[in-house]
């Protein structure tokens, strides 16, 4: 214990790695969590007292996409979004506006935007893009890229590549050496624009069509291709998300067999279902791979035998209005997803499993810090890790996507009931969300480096 006061205790239920604590107490100095305890505590110059809340580590959101529409600047209402969601860490994809993240230069410009810009913590991959080579994946893994992304699908020329399978093989092998997830993004390119195209030709356009333009098979033989690449060269090989249960039994199969490999469930995946729900949201909810009918109950069949390595939110920063035009095929995928997360699936984890918070703990904060190599700062309530807490208010709360953090406004979860808000967010020691005002400052986010 110190003999000086702490500078801030905060009190609730605290969620630990190995127990529910009632009652407990986190003590914080120097933006680290100091001590723990229960009953009297120590001096603090502050007290957060939130009673019989839960108190949580800070969320690491592995998958969001902060800057794909407004560039670097977009760190700052987007970091906005993740600390009232209760995300302290967001782990930001490369494929950034107007250039992709694939040069120590590029990292050095949105390390200065994130320490700039950026109200929460921030890890980063990179990427490698098409005909560069491999030269570039070792420095940046040494100034602590946290894992490299890829894709066999193009969106984009430039922003968001095809990488072709001789040079996704190449940088699988290059990636063995430093250590760091190869992810992708996993959908076949002539499987999927073949059937937009006959799509197309046959005049069904309408929201109802996307899902059948990116057929299952497309989906899970980019994802074997992949897993076979990873099983070849001995790289760790990550397939940022599955929207079928068949793809976590794969990834499943090729583990038993030695594989370094990992699977990401999106949280959508595990809310909506494409029959039930495209009819009232259409392109709202469009995302890619596509949210898949009649899959759920299976899909939570998987998280339930342990086939699901973390849940993300995926989030993009698209505005609506990239959403709201005539043909399903022009539309942006993806969804805001920062504020809903933690909401979403803690509510949908209440309904079926007896112990949510747990679960929530484990997939959006432990697992995640321990992928991307930010454990042990990140993901747990314990001595020595960064003083970052989310904290949990139950009760029955309308999400209004009007009043969102992102400069967007607009969201799928519109409307809907949680079961649970977060009422509070800390920043290493700093309180950034009270609830209802944030009071966090642009600028207090950090790059977090992989650690070794």
């Amino acid at each position: 214990m110190m003999s000086a006061p702490y500078d801030r205790l905060v009190r609730g239920t605290l969620v630990l790695p190995d127990r529910r604590l009632p009652g407990g107490w986190i003590a914080i100095a120097g933006g680290r969590i100091a001590a723990i305890g229960e009953g009297a505590a120590p001096a603090a110059l502050a007290t957060d007292d939130f009673g019989d809340r839960l108190v949580f580590p800070g969320f690491v959101d592995g998958q969001t996409h902060a800057t794909s529409y407004r560039g670097l600047p977009g760190f700052e209402a987007t970091s906005q979004s993740a600390i009232v969601g209760g995300v302290t860490t967001m782990v930001d994809m490369p494929y950034d506006n107007p250039d992709p993240l694939n040069t120590i230069e590029r990292l050095e410009s949105k390390i200065a935007a994130v320490e700039a810009k950026s109200y929460c913590d921030v890890a980063l991959y990179g990427t490698v893009a098409p005909g560069q080579g491999t030269g570039a994946m070792a420095p940046l893994a040494k100034a602590g890229v946290c894992a490299f992304k890829i894709s066999s699908i193009e969106s984009h020329p430039v922003r968001f590549p095809r990488l072709p399978a001789d040079e996704t093989l190449a940088i699988l092998e290059a990636s063995v050496d430093t250590g760091l997830p190869v992810g992708l993004h996993n959908e076949d390119q002539e499987i999927v624009r073949a059937s937009i195209a006959a799509l197309k030709k046959a005049g069904r356009t309408t929201p109802e069509w996307h899902e059948p333009s990116r057929p299952l098979a497309a989906e899970m033989a980019a994802t074997a291709s992949f897993l076979e690449l990873g099983k070849a060269t001995g790289a760790h090989v990550h397939i940022v998300h599955i929207s079928h249960p068949r793809g976590y039994d794969l990834v499943a199969r090729y583990r038993e067999e030695g594989v370094r490999a990992t699977a990401e469930m999106c949280v959508h995946y595990l809310h909506f279902d494409d029959a039930r729900d495209i009819g009232r949201l259409g392109a709202r909810m469009k995302v890619s791979p596509p949210i898949r009918r009649g899959v759920i109950d299976a899909l939570w069949d998987k998280l339930a035998e342990g086939r699901i390595d973390l849940v993300s939110s995926d989030h993009s920063s698209w505005p609506v209005d990239n959403k709201l035009v005539p043909s399903i095929f022009d539309a942006g995928a993806g969804i805001p997803g920062l504020e809903t997360l933690v909401p979403s699936f803690y509510t949908d984890l209440a309904a079926r499993v007896a112990d949510p918070a747990r679960i929530l703990c484990e997939q959006v904060s432990e697992r995640p810090a321990k992928l991307f190599g930010l454990w042990p700062r990140k993901g747990a309530l314990a001595v020595g890790f960064d003083a970052d807490i989310a904290v949990l208010e139950a009760g029955s709360f309308t999400f209004d996507a009007s009043v969102t953090h992102d400069g967007l406004n607009w969201s799928p979860y519109d409307g809907e009931t949680f079961a649970a808000r977060v009422s509070s967010t800390y920043v290493r020691g700093h309180r950034v969300w009270d609830g209802s005002t944030v009071t966090g400052e642009a600028g207090l986010g950090r790059f977090v480096p992989r650690i070794a």
